[in-house]
């Protein structure tokens, strides 16, 4: 044995060194044997995959049309010839069937229609491409060479037909999720800094419309309500724009566990108090309260909100409190408004601080 005291791994054998010798061991296996795919071999499998894609970029085409005639066409006041609709809920879901089964055909198609593309008629062979030192001009060519090549591999040039509809789904694709992110909200965010809560309107059950009494409302329980003079204005009119600024959230809990502030004194009656359920991160319905806890949950991205503490963020992307609403009683025991809400409903818009305070001003 030899002399291992110094520890050398080159010299303890204990690691195997790389000489000439184990190089010629090991000599290069090349690149391994290439199976041709049918499309490869059969000019008509080809063409039949070639057309197989391109129903594909035709159903995400068509599902982009689906999402529009949903979006701008069906209407819950009425149908797309303006026809008045008894039932507005019967539009309501043919309109998220169309939307969501118009963006699902879209992303489908031109997803699945790529991926058949890659699988059946892309090159799928292995290639070396040496290395070779950086230079400006060399580097240009090779460029331009690997460019050149991968569209020619792709097949664009020799079939119009898959190129005309993979580009035709490639613009059509991403307009359908721009018209939906347009519609998340108003352009103005004035719009949400007046509903139809006043001084002295009533608070109804929704859908009910039935006026609310502070002796109907049960410790522990909770309401969605809505303004009594929505029940004037038709759909024609903008029933449902006004509801949903409108709509608010009604609970009572024990008055000794409610933290509020000076100047919301008067703002609730004997623990009942009510807030929007315009969640305040994208507009979510809030929807969701836990007794125990005195939790408003919003079911989207579940920011939480504690209505015992005037319904600040405890948890999730809002970042901002809930608006509550003032109320109190009239001479016939019924829950009335005290006045709209004391600053904007829905997101919280960067304009937010202003609009609180030229609302404050006008109060």
């Amino acid at each position: 044995m030899g002399n291992h005291r110094d520890g050398a791994p080159e010299r303890s054998g204990a690691v195997a060194t790389s000489g000439d010798q184990n190089q010629e061991q090991f000599p290069d296996p090349g690149l391994p044997h290439h199976e041709p795919r049918l499309t490869d071999l059969d000019p008509k499998r080809a063409k039949r995959a070639e057309r197989q894609v391109s129903w594909l970029f035709i159903l995400s085409i068509v599902g982009a049309f689906v999402f529009w005639i949903g979006f701008f066409a069906i209407k819950a006041d009425g149908d797309m010839f303006n026809v008045n609709n008894p039932d507005p809920t019967s539009n309501l879901r043919l309109q998220n069937l169309l939307l969501g089964l118009g963006i699902a055909c879209t992303m489908f198609g031109i997803g699945i229609g790529i991926v058949q593309w890659a699988r059946t008629l892309m090159p799928d062979h292995e290639m070396v491409e040496m290395r070779h030192e950086i230079s400006s001009e060399e580097s240009r060519a090779s460029a331009q060479e690997i460019v050149e090549t991968i569209i020619d591999e792709s097949g664009i040039k020799r079939r119009p037909l898959l190129r005309n509809t993979m580009i035709g789904a490639i613009i059509l694709a991403p307009l359908t999720f721009i018209t939906l992110f347009r519609e998340l909200g108003p352009i103005d965010p004035k719009v949400l800094s007046h509903t139809l809560w006043d001084k002295g309107v009533r608070l109804v059950r929704d859908p009910s419309g039935t006026p609310i009494k502070a002796s109907d409302v049960t410790l522990g329980s909770a309401y969605h309500v809505l303004p009594e003079n929505i029940l004037d204005i038709s759909h024609e009119d903008g029933y449902l724009e006004e509801k949903a600024k409108a709509v608010v959230l009604l609970m009572r809990m024990d008055p000794e566990e409610l933290h509020v502030s000076d100047d919301r004194k008067d703002w609730n009656v004997d623990g009942i108090i009510a807030y929007s359920k315009v969640c305040t991160h994208v507009g979510c319905p809030i929807a969701l309260y836990e007794q125990r806890t005195h939790h408003l949950l919003c079911p989207c991205h579940q920011s939480t909100f504690d209505a015992a503490n005037e319904c600040a963020v405890v948890f999730g992307p809002a970042a901002h409190a809930l608006p509550q609403l003032p109320i109190t009683v009239d001479s016939e025991g019924y829950l009335v408004a005290r006045s709209d809400f004391h600053e904007p409903v829905g997101p919280a818009y960067w304009e937010r601080g202003k609009q609180k305070q030229e609302m404050a001003s006008e109060a």
